[in-house]
């Protein structure tokens, strides 16, 4: 739930403009976190195992993408100012153009490339967004594509 500033500040298809970008908080990845990730959703040697995973054609223990979506998930709704009704998603394209390695210290920039009203339902629309997962280098380690429900302001 929103608090009442929040609110103020929350965002609505009408409020929106290709080209709008935001950053979010980071978060600092820990080689625990990896490999507890790991062991729960992607049990792969070079996700668990540093051994093996330098072994591996990753060349060292690397997070899963999965937990990379994760986790660029939990940056995206640290964006502020706030969508106004959430982050809805109908899909989009994703690729992991680099390992992201336990050492890495995570950031989204997130760029609206596309805002399509809806002809159907006048009260939204889709936006697609553009969302790099950085890491400390500004190396992309993230690339997501995802096409979100966007409602204007005092029609839902």
């Amino acid at each position: 739930m929103t608090n009442a500033s929040e609110q103020d500040e929350a965002l609505y298809l009408d409020d929106l403009h290709v080209g709008m970008t935001f950053t979010s908080t980071t978060h600092q990845l820990d080689e625990q976190q990896v490999i507890a990730f790991a062991k729960e959703f992607d049990p792969q040697p070079f996700h668990l195992d540093p051994e093996a995973a330098n072994k591996s054609l990753l060349g060292g223990l690397s997070a899963s993408g999965w937990h990379t979506a994760a986790l660029t998930m939990k940056l995206i709704t640290s964006i502020r100012p706030l969508y106004a009704t959430g982050i809805l998603g109908l899909g989009g394209e994703i690729a992991w153009p680099k390992p992201t390695r336990p050492t890495d210290l995570l950031r989204v920039v997130a760029k609206i490339v596309e805002i399509t009203p809806s002809r159907s339902r006048p009260d939204r629309g889709i936006v697609t967004m553009e969302c790099q997962t950085l890491n400390q280098r500004d190396e992309v380690v993230q690339l997501l594509k995802p096409k979100l429900v966007m409602f204007r302001r005092g029609k839902r």
